[in-house]
């Protein structure tokens, strides 16, 4: 027996970057299709290597621009007509060698290439990005591994779970946790840190001491410094949402190990194992494992309800700090109600 279809989530888009794809899948010249809080856009990378979002429809005459579309130096050409497009939405050339259309204009959307992800900002008001993703330096670490879901769920559900304490035990069997403070807030970003012990096999060994660090930078975007006690191993986690409109989340997940790490600590028999190769082992497996953490996660996010007013029990963790902060990504939005 199926269970009914829970009633909609009732919370509008917040306003945050999102990520749509790893910046290695959009090389020179290449064109991503995607869709973002119910809009419909194509994303391309020009022949210089700047990165850029459009409306996905040709205000020429109605085209799909990723259909047939190609990239022609720093425009985007339409298979329909052959009309170029700029990455700020203007017409740069029609092939008919005469006056461009004032209306032939594409709308926009912020895009940015940060810590080798496309994020692509959307306002719930229509406004312009309130803040930037914190870049992080690469050097030294493995290439994110990734994994991708299409949930039933919104951005602020999911990121909640950095501040939903309880949880940990019940749906990860995390066992021992222990709060690092309490959450630290510096404009659009949240940091809560935990300690943890690992019940379940992690790299094939459990009961592993873990300390993670998470950094909310608005609600699309969770980066999660790790560090595997035990063998001195550093892991980063990011969780992304990627809101589709009427309740569908693609969800994005990927992970990433410092390549410099003490192959000792891990076990005497791994002492003679480069390192860098040994990283990218452990990056393969242990992506493995977070993407069975997250899937315990998604039948639950499928068929929850949002409550604006939830009976919070002592030991949930900071899950009203954690939504007081939600409520500045919600700008007054006509017909759309405000988080709580």
């Amino acid at each position: 027996m199926t269970s009914p279809d829970p009633p909609a989530i009732g919370l509008p888009i917040p306003s945050s970057w999102y990520c749509l794809g790893l910046a290695r899948s959009l090389p020179r010249g290449g064109i991503w299709r995607r869709r973002l809080a119910g809009r419909d856009l194509v994303v391309f990378r020009s022949e210089s290597g700047a990165v850029a979002a459009l409306d996905a429809f040709c205000p020429h005459l109605g085209a799909d621009l990723s259909v047939g579309g190609s990239v022609k130096g720093e425009t985007l050409r339409c298979g329909f007509h052959g009309f170029c497009f700029g990455r700020d939405g203007g017409c740069a050339s029609t092939p008919y060698g005469k006056k461009v259309p004032p209306a032939a204009q594409a709308r926009t959307a912020p895009a940015v290439e940060v810590n080798g992800l496309i994020m692509v900002w959307h306002g719930a008001a229509g406004e312009a990005p309130t803040f930037d993703i914190a870049p992080i330096s690469t050097d030294g670490w493995t290439d994110w591994r990734e994994a991708s879901f299409e949930v039933r769920g919104h951005p602020q559900e999911i990121a909640e779970n950095s501040a939903d304490v309880g949880h940990f035990a019940a749906v990860h069997d995390y066992a021992d946790l222990a709060p690092d403070g309490p959450p630290r807030i510096d404009g659009a970003a949240l940091r809560v840190a935990y300690t943890f012990r690992r019940t379940r096999a992690l790299l094939g060994m459990s009961g592993q001491s873990i300390r993670i660090e998470v950094l909310q930078h608005g609600l699309g975007y969770a980066l999660v410094e790790s560090l595997v006690c035990d063998f001195d191993l550093h892991v980063r986690q990011l969780v992304m949402t990627q809101p589709l409109g009427d309740d569908r989340v693609h969800l994005r997940i990927a992970m990433s190990v410092d390549r410099n790490l003490a192959a000792r600590a891990i076990h005497p028999l791994l002492a003679w194992v480069p390192s860098g190769w040994l990283a990218e082992r452990i990056a393969d497996h242990g992506m493995g494992d977070f993407r069975a953490d997250v899937q315990q996660d998604v039948p639950i996010w499928s068929h929850k309800i949002h409550l604006p007013r939830p009976a919070l029990a002592d030991g949930d963790g900071p899950i009203g700090t954690y939504r007081k902060w939600c409520r500045r990504f919600y700008p007054s939005v006509e017909g759309g109600a405000e988080a709580s």
